[in-house]
């Protein structure tokens, strides 16, 4: 997997490469840097947001930021974006983990 400066060169030269993006907000959530990997995400999702796996990802590093609302709604935004493109490999999964968090 390329470095976190490699991505951000990535990034640079193709700031809208969904990939790169989530590549990126990955590795920065790997480092415990969970508010760039938030934004990261966010930038991902704004580009495409069908990038479902984005959205239980980005959940992941607000929770550990202690923003749980925040994750919830991710979770929510996924799981509804999940039944729309009928994908049930990650409706089942984000829908787990927001069972596991929602109060």
């Amino acid at each position: 997997m390329p470095t976190i400066e490699q991505l951000e060169r990535m990034r640079e030269a193709e700031p809208r490469d969904t990939f790169v993006l989530y590549a990126l907000a990955q590795e920065l959530a790997k480092k415990s840097r969970h508010e760039e990997a938030v934004a990261s995400y966010r930038a991902c999702l704004e580009v495409d947001p069908d990038y479902l796996y984005a959205y239980f990802h980005m959940a992941r590093s607000l929770e550990a930021d202690d923003r749980e609302d925040e994750a919830i709604a991710a979770l929510r935004e996924g799981l509804r974006r999940a039944i729309d493109a009928g994908d049930e490999k990650a409706r089942a999964e984000i829908g787990q983990y927001l069972d596991a968090i929602e109060p």
